[in-house]
């Protein structure tokens, strides 16, 4: 099971999580975030894929945010449609579309995206697009129809091991982020290297 680590803000601490050798580090590109980033990604290791994190971003920033950066994957986190994705797929970068999850989420909503992304991700419905630090009631995902590998998201921690063990469900990754902060966009290195451990199986 692949690890993604998001939210990544301060230079320093992007080096000290990446010696980790995540599978991914995600990189919030929407100003209203706390995590919001805007500086340099220092030298990472070649193994792990840098994620752009975009809110109902425009075609052209997202373009430019992946050359600045060297991005190798898209997150949609907003309204885009598959006719956005479509567009974006052009650039022959991999996407993942976030789909906001309660108990009364509808998976037929899957369905026009299944030929214009890589990936789907699964975070909690909250007040905020992300970010909003609180699980989900992840049994919905039991009516998962799709073959599409996808990233479990939502208020992910440490305590949610056991549980994540315990599901049978075809989780590509875990994408985390609040709960291994000791501030919006820095990260606790010893707790991810923790969770990093105790996640295999």
């Amino acid at each position: 099971m692949k690890i993604k680590i998001c939210g990544m803000k301060y230079p320093e601490n992007i080096l000290e999580v990446s010696q980790l050798l995540p599978d991914f580090l995600g990189f919030i590109f929407w100003k209203k975030s706390s995590r919001y980033f805007d500086g340099e990604i220092p030298k990472i290791n070649k193994s792990i894929k840098k994620v752009g994190v975009f809110v109902d971003a425009t075609l052209e920033e997202i373009t430019f945010r992946i050359k600045k950066y060297d991005l190798d994957i898209i997150q949609l986190h907003g309204n885009e449609n598959p006719e956005f994705c479509k567009k974006l797929k052009k650039s022959t970068i991999e996407i993942i579309k976030v789909f906001s999850v309660n108990d009364d989420f509808n998976f037929s909503e899957l369905e026009p995206f299944e030929n214009v992304c890589d990936y789907f991700l699964f975070d909690t419905k909250g007040k905020l697009p992300g970010g909003n630090g609180i699980t989900f009631n992840w049994q919905i995902l039991e009516k998962y129809k799709s073959q599409k590998p996808f990233f479990l998201s939502g208020g992910i921690g440490i305590e949610e091991i056991e549980n994540i063990k315990e599901l049978n469900l075809p989780i590509y990754a875990i994408d985390v982020n609040s709960k291994f902060e000791i501030e919006a966009g820095l990260k606790n290195i010893e707790l991810l290297k923790s969770f990093k451990n105790n996640l295999k199986f």
